[in-house]
């Protein structure tokens, strides 16, 4: 019997654990004659984190990684925005917008965002284009202020207030745009194919609620609709009891909605999949020594009647993880939009004073072996644009689609076993419409 999705994260916690262990005792053995001072000890830990887990260790000779750690340590610092921006400047040579610090207060919004929080701010989920570092909008958050001006995926950021969030990185450009409720922030943008418009934004505070259920009824079946827009910490536990719920009003089929859901803690991500796949293949991950390490799913599901599941520009990273080992497995249909394309894995790990370090350590791959980073996820069905911007509203023509296409699967099904039960007049064959969800 293959390990659990549980018994992989545990592992995974453990290897982080002894990654961390590993540098702290380096930080011991590298210990120079003359005593460094707190911020200084920040920097050495900083690079000795990174030294340990990057995912890519073929970099350090070619921007002389060691040397960097030198350089970095030589500067005046006696306070910690000059560890700060040491560490920041160490790690720019990496060319890799997800390995980064996050000064004290952005290391909290990321954890209260993680926690499934409210957060103050515009609600622009971003992330770093590869091929020229620009950073773009993966999804506005629903119901945020830049949701309710129009903000789509692809979307480019050229100034905010004023400065280039190419110079300031992801973290430094996120820490921009929130702020105290009530305030503004004036953002450059250009969407895809239009001209660059510059618009006022009004901070805040914008309830996440990543987990969003209802029943679509019609006068031929009843359809269950789950939207998961964030993986935070509680999300699995709410999908199991959205689950539940939509059990108890017995509907023939489901429509995953992963649209604009750029991703999260992993963890969740896999909980999430193993609810829909029993003993099958979630994800493969690569780390810097190129171990393939294939996370299966347990042996039990929540759910495993028929689904469909709408995706696009904005699902991105463990919402792409959940994508690809559904169409991978043959598990459902994926409809819409090319996902957006990131497939590194970064740990994040809380630093002496506060502040935090995200590090790429690994990356990962389909069931099948596609690689996602850059890439993204090709749907099943590529559905009609312009894509509607409010998704799951009365006015979604792609959810509209959605639910006829699984009404058409639930008319074939119900022909087949009904033609089965003709042939065979096994009263055992059951082709009515009853509930799939169940715990097995």
């Amino acid at each position: 019997m293959p390990p659990s999705v549980k018994y992989w994260l545990k592992t995974l916690q453990s290897i982080l654990c002894a990654l961390l262990s590993v540098s702290l005792c380096c930080l011991l053995v590298v210990q120079p004659v003359i005593a460094l001072n707190d911020g200084q000890q920040l920097v050495l830990e900083s690079w000795e984190l990174v030294n340990a887990g990057y995912l890519d260790p073929t970099k350090f000779d070619r921007i002389q990684w060691k040397r960097l750690r030198q350089k970095a340590l030589e500067k005046p610092i006696s306070t910690s925005n000059e560890a700060y921006s040491a560490i920041e400047e160490m790690l720019l040579p990496l060319e890799d917008p997800y390995t980064r610090l996050l000064r004290p207060q952005d290391y909290e919004a990321l954890k209260k965002s993680n926690l499934g929080s409210e957060i103050n701010g515009v609600g622009l989920q971003l992330g770093a284009r590869n091929q020229d570092g620009e950073i773009v909008v993966i999804a506005p958050l629903e119901g945020s202020p830049a949701a309710d001006a129009g903000v789509v995926s692809g979307t480019v950021l050229i100034t905010v207030n004023g400065e280039s969030p190419k110079s300031l990185g992801l973290e430094a450009t996120a820490a921009r745009l929130r702020g105290e409720v009530g305030s503004s922030v004036v953002v450059e943008l250009q969407a895809p194919n239009r001209e660059p418009e510059e618009i006022t934004l009004e901070r805040r505070s914008v309830d996440l609620r990543p987990v969003r259920t209802r029943r679509l009824r019609n006068e031929s079946h009843t359809i269950g609709y789950l939207r998961i827009t964030q993986f935070s910490e509680g999300v699995p536990e709410q999908v199991k009891e959205a689950l539940q719920e939509l059990s108890q009003k017995e509907v023939e089929g489901l429509i995953l909605d992963l649209r604009n859901n750029s991703g999260g803690l992993v963890s969740s991500g896999l909980a999430v999949a193993d609810a829909f796949l029993s003993n099958q293949a979630i994800v493969e991950t690569r780390n810097k020594e190129g171990i393939n390490d294939a996370i299966p799913a347990g042996t039990g599901r929540l759910y495993k009647g028929p689904m469909v599941t709408l995706v696009n520009g904005g699902t991105a990273s463990a919402s792409e993880i959940l994508a690809g080992a559904l169409q991978d497995n043959d598990r459902s249909q994926l409809l819409g939009s090319r996902t957006f394309g990131k497939g590194l894995i970064q740990s994040l790990t809380n630093l002496s004073d506060g502040s935090g370090l995200a590090v790429t350590v690994a990356s990962y791959l389909t069931p099948n072996g596609r690689d996602i980073q850059n890439q993204g996820i090709e749907p099943d069905r590529v559905l009609e644009l312009p894509e509607p911007l409010n998704p799951g509203s009365s006015e979604d023509r792609w959810l509209h689609d959605a639910e006829i296409l699984m009404g058409a699967n639930l008319d074939r099904n119900n022909l087949e076993q009904s033609m089965l039960h003709d042939s065979t007049s096994d009263p055992a064959i059951n082709s009515g419409k009853s509930s799939q969800i169940i715990n097995d």
